[in-house]
């Protein structure tokens, strides 16, 4: 089964409004005809920038979709600080990024309000990027595919397979995140395989043949070739290096060598 790439920029908190709309329209200037049926572009802004993101990719019909950094699980109540996917829903969001491991290690984000937030995604026609990864002591110890796979099985639990056959897993180790360090695309692929095999063990192999596994962890311009060829690699999720249009836009067109 032949799956369409994917480029998705987590610009993380950088850009305000006003930079934002900037790379967004930079971005867009950039785009090929083949975005949108060759490799699927998500830009993932913080909050207070979707909506100014995604007025510039309407004005330019642009075939890029927006998408979120993360989302609370309820519709709506007294969360200070959060946004629902009601909101993100409205602003014109397609994905949302939930799991990623800034958000585990610093926010305490679990295994089980991922969960809840893939739900929520789900209810509301949202589709998650799950994000799994692990650091470089569990790699160390030879943990890698155990951890990693206990991460996508309490992803997706209680998940049914209507809503698990849509969904976008992004594998980034830890110790590679924004730190140049990369592990070798073989090494990527064998993880992105294991993903691959627990979702077939959870669901069927069809469905996790249909599913598009991102890696993400330090991918740039440089290296992308290397690790696009996988036979498991279905695109990157992409921090320092979605910053930039340039390099945002050779990342893309990677895709389409």
């Amino acid at each position: 089964m032949k799956r369409t790439y994917m480029m998705a920029g987590n610009w993380k908190m950088n850009k305000t409004t006003t930079e934002a709309v900037v790379l967004s329209q930079r971005i867009s200037n950039h785009r090929e005809d083949t975005w949108g049926t060759e490799v699927e572009v998500v830009l993932c802004p913080p909050f207070i920038d979707l909506k100014s993101v995604r007025n510039v990719l309407e004005f330019d019909h642009a075939s890029i979709a927006l998408g979120a950094q993360n989302v609370h699980w309820a519709d709506n109540g007294a969360f200070t600080g959060e946004i629902s996917p009601v909101m993100l829903k409205e602003v014109g969001c397609s994905y949302c990024i939930i799991g990623h491991s800034e958000r585990r290690e610093m926010f305490g984000e679990t295994d089980e309000t991922v969960n809840r937030k893939a739900k929520a995604l789900f209810a509301h026609g949202i589709v998650p990027i799950l994000c799994c990864g692990e650091t470089a002591q569990t790699r160390d110890e030879g943990k890698t595919n155990e951890f990693v796979c206990g991460q996508i099985e309490a992803g997706l639990a209680g998940i049914d397979a209507s809503d698990a056959g849509k969904i976008v897993i992004a594998y980034e180790p830890i110790w590679a995140i924004g730190t140049g360090r990369v592990p070798t695309p073989e090494a990527a692929d064998e993880v992105c395989g294991a993903i691959r095999a627990t979702i077939a063990s959870l669901y069927s192999p069809q469905l996790a043949e249909g599913i598009r596994i991102l890696y993400g962890g330090s991918m740039k311009p440089e290296n992308a070739a290397f690790f696009l060829p996988m036979p498991n690699i279905d695109g990157g999720l992409i921090g320092g290096a979605a910053l930039d249009a340039d390099s945002f836009r050779d990342l893309v067109n990677a895709c389409l060598v």
